[in-house]
This record gives structure tokens, C-alpha cells and sequence, in this order.
């Protein structure tokens, strides 16, 4: 289990077809709410499907853009 809030920035295992891994939560509840980082695009998925996918949470300083 990770331990996210709204707009962290998230690596996901998998790539987005736009080619970026990474991802901001938008949305916690029931889903969960991404939008990618690389075109915009959102999506929700499951906590427990996120949970499985998610590689890991950027530290502040990483996060550009």
C-alpha cells in the first residue's frame, strides 16, 4: 500500500499510449482519478487495481511539470 493525496504525481508500471508513466491523482474515493501527465487524459481505476499498477510516488523534488 502507498500512501498518496490529491495532486501527488505517481509512476505507473505500465506506459500511457502517449508514451509518459507518470500520473496525478486527481480523485480519491471509491476509484481512483488520474489524469496523465503526459496529454491530459483521465481515467479512474479501482484502489486495488492502483494498488497492483503503481510503481512508485515522486518526492517533491522530482516532480516537474
Amino acid at each position: 500500500m502507498f500512501d498518496f493525496k490529491l495532486n501527488d504525481t505517481v509512476i505507473m508500471r505500465k506506459a500511457h499510449p502517449c508514451g509518459s508513466d507518470r500520473w496525478i491523482v486527481v480523485r480519491v474515493g471509491a476509484d481512483i482519478g488520474l489524469r496523465c501527465a503526459g496529454c491530459g487524459r483521465i481515467i479512474q481505476i479501482p484502489h486495488s487495481q492502483f494498488n497492483k499498477q503503481v510503481k512508485r510516488i515522486l518526492p517533491h523534488s522530482e516532480r516537474s511539470s
